[in-house]
Parts: structure tokens; C-alpha cells; sequence
């Protein structure tokens, strides 16, 4: 998953991304029930295809005029095999989990979120090890305009680290024709950025996604290698996605009929829990083991 991009070892800021503050949001506001349906709302596919590299836990919506997606997740608990060492990283794993969203509209896809990843202390010293969650962003390129892919994550400043246990709210959004805003807010920090992506447009077919994943370093398009990494106890407190009804932007929740479950390379890896009422507004926890428990 992600394309092994390890954006945490990417500490140097790439300023390509306009950093934004507190920029003023469109509306949002719920319009329907929890388990209700827009009159032309395309519905999900009931199964779409795996991809080798990593474990992860997907839920992806239909292709249809959706403007983005939203959600508020506590970050997991991590434990390491410690076995599985990176041998050109000291310090490092060659397990790594993240915990993000994406969309894919004409063919471009995008990935942004939270990975685990080295930081910059006070001193300017990077860390051998990672050690918190920092926010990235991936967007593939765009062959119609040139434009190119693009692989980089917040700057390595204190205000960008998350922890495990914390909880944060996340969202990607079209806000004009060719450009995403993607902002993490919580536990008192905030990281907002806007960025073109030019295959993206308001009236636009796309498909969002939200995905828990262990990637797996150097493993990109291989079975996903057998570790005792457990990542667990991510909680998705709400998932919704954002349409334009009317001239405005609305939250509709991602509940478990406007999704399709993915649970990749194989069910058994996972333990997801959720009752009714959740499942009505896209929440639930996830724990992922790479040896079956």
C-alpha cells in the first residue's frame, strides 16, 4: 500500500503544498438519515480486487459525485516484531502502519493521512527511530496536463506529531477544479495544506477511501510477508462523505451500505467490531495482526 512511499523518512520540508490556517470551510450539514439513500446516488461495488504488499483494511464508496471524505479515528496501539528489522534503517522496522484517506477521480489516484515515521527534535536531530505519526500526502500524476507525481508530508515540527491513543479528525476535499484541501486536526494541533491535484473537479466521478494498513518496506507488489506486527485498537468514531446538493457542500455518513468492505490480503488478519448503531454512521475498531490470532 501507499507504494512503500515511507514519507516519515522524508524530513526536509517540500514546500510544493500551500500550508493554510483555519481557512474558512463551505458549509457542511447532514441532509439525510443514516441509512437513507440520494434519489441518483450510484451504489458500491460489492467486491473489488486486492493488492500485494501489506495488510490493510479498506472501505472504499462508489464511483459517483462525491467532493470528498471525513472522518474521526484514535490512533492504534503499535507492537513491533522485532525479528523484522530494517537492515538499511537502524532503528527502524520493516513494518510500518498508517492511517489515512484517499480518493481516485480520471484515473488520478491520492493518498493522504497519518504515517509512522522518524521526527526532528528541538535540537534539529532526526531520530533513528520513528517515532510518532506525521501527516503525508501522495498524488499520482496526471498525464492529460503533466503533471507529476508527488510524494511529501508535513514539515518535522512538533506541532505535526500525533500519538498513539490520540484522536484525530481528518478530510480530503475538492474545494475548486484541480485542487484538494486535506486537514488533521486534534489532541490541540492542527495541520491544514492545499494542493492541485488536477484530475479532480467538483461534478467529477469519483471514489473515496479510508484504509488502516501495516505497509510493509521494500514489498511493494509481493505477498505481504508473515510478521507478529500487531497494530490495534483504531477506532473510527464517524466516516462521512461530502456531495454538492444544491450549490452546497453536505455530509452524508459512509454507513455500511454506502461502502465496500475490504479486508486485504485476507480476512482472517483482522478483528473489526461495530454494532448497529455505529455501522449507521461508518464507525468502527479495527485491529490488524500479521499472524492470525
Amino acid at each position: 500500500m501507499m507504494k512503500n512511499l515511507l514519507l516519515g523518512l522524508i524530513v526536509t520540508p517540500v514546500f510544493a503544498l500551500c500550508y493554510v490556517n483555519y481557512h474558512p470551510a463551505v458549509e457542511v450539514r447532514d441532509v439525510i438519515g443514516a441509512k437513507s439513500f440520494f434519489e441518483d446516488e450510484v451504489k458500491p461495488d460489492g467486491a473489488k480486487p486486492c493488492f500485494n504488499g501489506a495488510y490493510y483494511r479498506k472501505v472504499v464508496s462508489s464511483k459517483d459525485v462525491w467532493l470528498g471524505i471525513a472522518g474521526t479515528v484514535v490512533l492504534p496501539k503499535i507492537t513491533f516484531d522485532k525479528a523484522r528489522r530494517n537492515d538499511q534503517k537502524p532503528g527502524q522496522f520493516l513494518d510500518n502502519p498508517s492511517i489515512y484517506m484517499g480518493g481516485s477521480m480520471n484515473e488520478q489516484e491520492t493518498d493522504v493521512g497519518m504515517t509512522w515515521a522518524v521526527i526532528r527534535d528541538e535540537e534539529g536531530k532526526v531520530s533513528a527511530e520513528r517515532k510518532a505519526f506525521r501527516p503525508f500526502f501522495r498524488r499520482a500524476g496526471y498525464p492529460k496536463t503533466g503533471q507529476k507525481d508527488s510524494w511529501q508530508d508535513a514539515p518535522a515540527r512538533k506541532e505535526f506529531y500525533w500519538y498513539p491513543g490520540e484522536e484525530v479528525s481528518m478530510s480530503l476535499r475538492i474545494v475548486a477544479a484541480g485542487k484538494l484541501r486535506f486537514v488533521v486536526e486534534g489532541a490541540g494541533k492542527r495541520f491544514e495544506a492545499d494542493f492541485e491535484s488536477d484530475g479532480y473537479h467538483m461534478n467529477g466521478l469519483g471514489e473515496f477511501k479510508r484504509v488502516n494498513a501495516i505497509d510493509q518496506v521494500r514489498n511493494e507488489g509481493k505477498p505481504a510477508q508473515p510478521t507478529k506486527t500487531h497494530v490495534e485498537n483504531s477506532t473510527w468514531k464517524e466516516t462521512k462523505l461530502f456531495r454538492l446538493v444544491d450549490g452546497k457542500v453536505v455530509s452524508v455518513p459512509m454507513h455500511k451500505g454506502r461502502f465496500t468492505d475490504m479486508r486485504c490480503p485476507d480476512g482472517k488478519y483482522f478483528k473489526i467490531t461495530s454494532n448497529k448503531k455505529e455501522e449507521k454512521i461508518g464507525a468502527e475498531t479495527i485491529s490488524i495482526y500479521g499472524d492470525v490470532r
